[in-house]
């Protein structure tokens, strides 16, 4: 399971020209799901994605998580992450999780973060989105459950 989070001050994610997730400073994550991946390997991740210390504290240094942050979090499911890029010109997703399992993964990802922290809000699993935000820094990590 990869997550890319990106420290924001505002995102959002639209569905048909319509508002389904938002938040203002925080972390929009887009979380990929490969063929391997479990549940422990979810809490695993959101654990790091919640800890990891990408906000300023008093002196500008990143000392700071999410929670002491008090910013919000934007899940939205992002299947290219995963994809094997390291031959030719096209990207090849074999690595990716069955549509199914993606789901059920991503589901359970975004159930364990809403239950852990607040506010949550996420995209629509396998739906065309579009994404607005403003990356603050810019900051963005790619974090990895293994």
């Amino acid at each position: 399971m990869k997550g890319l989070i990106q420290r924001v001050s505002r995102a959002r994610v639209d569905v048909a020209g319509k508002s389904v997730g938002a938040i203002d400073r925080g972390l929009l994550l887009l979380l990929g799901v490969e063929a391997q991946d479990t549940c422990e390997g979810a809490d695993k991740l959101l654990h790091n994605v919640l800890n990891y210390r990408v906000f300023p504290d008093d002196s500008g240094r990143m000392n700071r998580n999410l929670q002491q942050a008090g910013g919000g979090l934007l899940v939205v499911s992002q299947f290219t992450l995963v994809a094997e890029t390291g031959r030719g010109l096209r990207p090849s997703f074999s690595r990716g999780a069955s549509p199914g399992q993606a789901e059920a993964l991503y589901n359970y990802f975004v159930a364990q973060a809403q239950a852990r922290f607040a506010p949550v809000a996420c995209g629509v699993f396998a739906q065309d989105m579009q994404i607005s935000l403003v990356n603050d820094g810019p900051v963005t990590f790619l974090l990895e459950a293994g």
